[in-house]
């Protein structure tokens, strides 16, 4: 089966084309990098031909509220033409875990736009929701230190091994459409305090942790379970700590 993975030379995207190509499948991996463009739609329409699933993966160059907006449904409003006129049967695309629950956030606003889009489009689908990648932590905590301590809301954080996601994205791409939306989180579920205390003891970070209810998780305020699952979610198999001593490894 051929299956064409947008953003496919990134993060998460090259995974799944690993995983896909090992299951035997076409996987093709479409990015601007190989020519695919789903901004300007260059590359696509040959891209999709004869294809059965596209998987989108692909990201915002830029996270500020109207590029990250204007990015998305520019991307998935060619994308979703792109594959009716070539006839794909399923289209699977990667989101994010509380989106619905905290639209004030700029990126989580466009993400939901996102799937409105697929939504609407006669495609079958299915979209998978994950939590945080273990891999974006150290970003994570730049962005929220502030005069050399990193200030954290009191929440739970449920973070997820890319693998874990790729696996994930893989599987719903070789099903049957779900006409709806799945849930992937870690094995694990922390304080976001505790978690970045742990994370940065491992690292060797002498930033203090401060939990600060006034603290924004990328621009917005996020509430105590907004960024984890709800019942029913499929959990990773990879736990942090055993991420972090195969990374450093």
């Amino acid at each position: 089966m051929k299956i064409v993975v947008i953003g496919g030379t990134g993060l998460i995207g090259s995974k799944v084309v690993a995983r896909l190509s090992d299951q035997g499948h076409e996987a093709v991996a479409a990015s601007p990098r190989t020519g695919v463009d789903t901004l300007t739609g260059e590359g696509l329409a040959e891209a999709l031909t004869g294809t059965s699933v596209v998987v989108d993966v692909s990201n915002s160059p830029s996270f500020e509220r109207e590029a990250v907006m204007r990015f998305f449904e520019t991307s998935t409003g060619n994308l979703l033409t792109a594959e009716a006129e070539a006839g794909v049967d399923h289209h699977v695309a990667l989101s994010i875990v509380g989106t619905q629950r905290m639209p004030e956030n700029g990126y989580f606003a466009a993400k939901i736009a996102q799937e409105q889009l697929i939504e609407k489009s006669p495609i079958p689908f299915s979209i998978v929701h994950a939590t945080q990648f273990f891999e974006f932590a150290p970003g994570m905590a730049d962005q929220a230190t502030i005069d050399g301590a990193v200030h954290v809301p009191p929440v739970r954080f449920q973070p997820i091994a890319a693998d874990d996601v790729a696996e994930a994205v893989s599987r719903a791409a070789v099903a049957a459409p779900l006409n709806g939306r799945v849930e992937v989180a870690g094995p694990e579920q922390f304080g976001m305090d505790e978690f970045f205390r742990q994370a940065l003891a491992a690292w060797g970070d002498p930033r203090e942790v401060v939990t600060d209810p006034r603290a924004r998780y990328f621009g917005t305020v996020p509430g105590e379970r907004t960024l984890v699952p709800g019942e029913g979610a499929r959990l990773g198999r990879i736990r942090y700590r055993d991420w972090l001593a195969a990374s450093a490894g």
